[in-house]
């Protein structure tokens, strides 16, 4: 527990500030260190009686804030003064005006770009966090700067998450992975963006990050051994040709450990690249490749490359500006060894990212990817009011895409993420293109709508005004922009038919003697799989639903099935049963004063994670009222924390119920005679499990299984994986996350 003694704490804040100064390495200019003193006075005197959740004075994290940006990031004065101050308007009585009045207005301009929206959207309507995260993005038109103190910012409410809530710890670990760790990635800021998703698998999968980091302590000591072995030759034959250099081993993050076990379905003790070697070169500009050539040479003389594992980056660097040659090689033990040779420029540019590549801009004399994508980015930002979530959505699925660039007939040259069609092209360059685009010509050759274009096409739309969009051009685009467009469109298109689809509706009702009710209407809607009572209208208008799937679905109402016809939005899956909060932690929530749900609330299980008792799980309250369960780890749930924080409800599983949930498990190994009886033996006599379905495929002497049961929590299904490891010809188990198959 945190003691205040003002005096300690008034040493502390001096030295954190001393710290900051010596990070920034340039408070021996006079007319620097006197501004960037006042802005600090500044933020000590606002923040005098602010304190973090941790107890701490709040103005330790302007400060750690400051430092960051000085010496991480390694930006100057401007952007020390506005991490400093950048919650002095959010948090405190002084404002934007005032800050422009003792700064001037380009530090006030990126201070109010940092200021957050206040949270006053109802549940149901705009998304505040992505208002506010767009708030952010609109200054970057103006200033970079904004975005690069905003990831310091997040970096260091990272470093210090433990003294919050675990709701708020979730909440802002999942911001941080779906879009902080990205931007970082996509600014080239690769050390900030590997922390910031090691800190958020900390708190997402706690017991992950544990297992794994504490295996790679384990192992420290023998990894050290074996790199210092390895670069040994390679330091004595640079040395030996003049070359001046740094080596270095770098160990993998846990973050990328974990996703490489994930995706190769492997256990920690077969990730063979938990550590690179690094050769920094020191070189002049016009030496650079020759001689990042010529240590690649040097380590494959006495290490032989993987063939296909060669990446040059150098000629071709990265869209956020990386440049490197790496090359994995084969060491002398067995073991693959991931090489990468660089010079101290890039590695400069690859540690600090976009400033770095800003202060070499000059020199290196071309445009980056990374100002191409600022310049898409920008282009984002000019269209008119729009909607902040679907912003967000193209936003993200721009940190992710590499880049093509095509041009127009005339010459003009347009960028577009990869797998892009002739369809995206024609929305980027306007949405009444898109809308009445029948065809294109690529490189003069007529194309589909769906035609993928490469680097380098030259692209003509061929449009007719008789043309509008349909439903399956929403699978032809890659872009969040153009699917906006087609979506919109498609909305306005099924409102002309939208009020007689309803009055349909509702004779249909009445020949069945039922009441048209709201409620009525959205059952029929979930009965039909259907994501919006536009589209239901639509399809009633169309012929498409009609008397009898209405009498269908009020007959499985009669046979009391109304309350498991559940499904996601937009999805087509089974039904679950629902879930509801346990007595206990229902009083903690009266005792909290925290918003508690009413008995009457339905909780669904959500089929993208399929939770089960035992999980870490999320409560989300969409728009119909229901209470979605997701897993905390889901992919899904990890976008409506980041979206809708406020519409998150903590949630827990009851231990009076005894009802059995569907879980997956998937099997890998040697397949044998009687294999599939000793499975089903231990699943149905050992575990007394009941299988739902067993799927088996079989390559020669390979096999992958997945099975589903009923289980009645995560302990069981774990003890069942155990048993499961113990067969003789099943060398991998791992749990499935979510299912196409479900119970009824």
């Amino acid at each position: 527990m945190y003691v205040i003694n003002p005096e300690e704490e008034r040493r502390e804040i001096l030295k954190r500030y001393r710290n900051l100064l010596s990070a920034w390495g340039k408070a021996g200019e006079q007319k620097n260190k006197r501004m960037v003193r006042k802005a600090f006075n500044l933020a000590v005197t606002a923040h005098k009686d602010m304190r973090r959740k941790s107890g701490e004075p709040y103005i330790y994290h302007p400060l750690e804030v400051a430092r960051i940006v000085a010496g991480d990031i390694g930006l100057g004065e401007t952007s020390i003064i506005c991490a400093l101050l950048h919650d002095v308007v959010e948090d405190t009585n002084y404002t934007v005006e005032d800050i422009r009045r003792m700064f001037g207005d380009k530090i006030a301009s990126i201070i109010d770009g940092l200021t957050k929206i206040k949270e006053i959207f109802d549940h149901t309507g705009t998304s505040a966090q992505a208002e506010n995260f767009r708030k952010i993005l609109l200054t970057l038109s103006d200033d970079v700067r904004v975005i690069l103190i905003k990831l310091a910012d997040r970096l260091h409410n990272m470093r210090t998450l433990d003294s919050m809530t675990p709701e708020k710890q979730l909440k802002i670990a999942s911001e941080t992975i779906y879009l902080f760790a990205p931007l970082a990635h996509r600014l080239g800021l690769y050390a900030i963006k590997s922390e910031l998703e090691d800190l958020a698998l900390k708190y997402t999968e706690p017991e992950i990050y544990a297992s794994i980091a504490r295996k790679l302590e384990v192992t420290a000591v023998s990894r050290t051994r074996f790199i210092n072995k390895f670069i040994y030759p390679i330091r004595k034959s640079l040395a030996s040709q003049g070359l001046v250099f740094e080596i270095i081993g770098r160990e993998k993050s846990i973050y990328s450990i974990w996703q490489k076990m994930k995706s190769k379905q492997i256990p920690f003790e077969e990730v063979y690249d938990l550590f690179a070697v690094r050769i920094i070169l020191d070189t002049e500009l016009e030496n650079e490749k020759y001689q990042c050539w010529q240590a690649y040479s040097i380590v494959t003389d006495y290490y032989s490359p993987k063939q296909n594992r060669l990446r040059d980056w150098i000629s071709s660097p990265k869209a956020n500006g990386y440049e490197s040659l790496h090359t994995t090689v084969m060491s002398h033990t067995g073991q693959w060894v991931e090489v990468q040779i660089r010079t101290r420029r890039m590695n400069e540019i690859a540690e600090k990212g976009y400033a770095a590549h800003w202060k070499y801009k000059e020199k290196v004399n071309s445009e980056s990817g990374i100002d191409r994508w600022l310049n898409k980015i920008k282009e984002l930002l000019q269209t008119p009011d729009p909607n902040a979530l679907t912003f967000l959505d193209e936003f993200k699925l721009n940190l992710f895409a590499d880049e093509i660039i095509v041009f127009t007939p005339k010459g003009e040259v347009k960028t577009l993420p990869a797998r892009s069609t002739a369809l995206d092209f024609a929305y980027n360059i306007h949405s009444e293109i898109g809308n009445q685009c029948i065809g294109a010509k690529v490189n003069h050759r007529l194309v589909a709508l769906n035609h993928p274009l490469n680097n380098g096409d030259q692209v003509e739309i061929i449009t007719s005004k008789k043309q509008h969009p349909r439903e399956e051009w929403i699978d032809f685009v890659a872009t969040a922009r153009a699917r906006s467009y087609i979506k919109d469109a498609l909305k306005e298109h099924k409102k002309l038919f939208a009020e007689e689809g309803r009055r349909m509706l509702e004779e249909f009702f009445r020949e069945l003697g039922v009441e048209p009710s709201k409620s009525h209407i959205l059952r029929f809607q979930e009965c039909s799989k259907i994501g919006s009572t536009i589209d239901l209208y639509y399809k009633i208008a169309q012929g498409e639903l009609g008397l009898k799937d209405l009498k269908e679905c009020l007959q499985q109402h009669d046979k009391g099935k109304w309350l498991n016809i559940i499904t996601r939005p937009f999805s087509r899956s089974k039904p679950h049963v629902p879930q509801k909060l346990s007595e206990d932690v229902r009083e903690k929530m009266r005792q909290k004063q925290e918003p508690l749900i009413e008995d009457e609330v339905e909780y669904r299980i959500s089929d993208c994670c399929n939770p089960i008792p035992g999980d870490d799980i999320i409560g989300f309250k969409a728009n119909e009222g229901q209470i979605w369960i997701h897993r905390t780890n889901c992919q899904e749930a990890i976008q409506l924390m980041t979206k809708y924080g406020n519409r998150i409800i903590r949630t827990n599983w009851t231990s009076r119920e005894a009802n059995t949930y569907l879980a997956g498990v998937r099997l890998g190994g040697f397949d044998n005679r009687g294999l599939i009886n000793e499975i089903t033996k231990v699943i149905t006599e050992k575990m007394n499990l009941n299988i739902r379905s067993f799927h088996i495929d079989s390559t020669g002497e390979i096999y992958e299984a997945s099975i589903m049961v009923l289980v009645s929590g995560v302990d069981v299904l774990h003890q069942l994986m155990a048993e499961l490891k113990k067969v003789k010809g099943i060398e991998n188990v791992s749990r499935i996350n979510a299912s196409t198959q479900s119970s009824k």
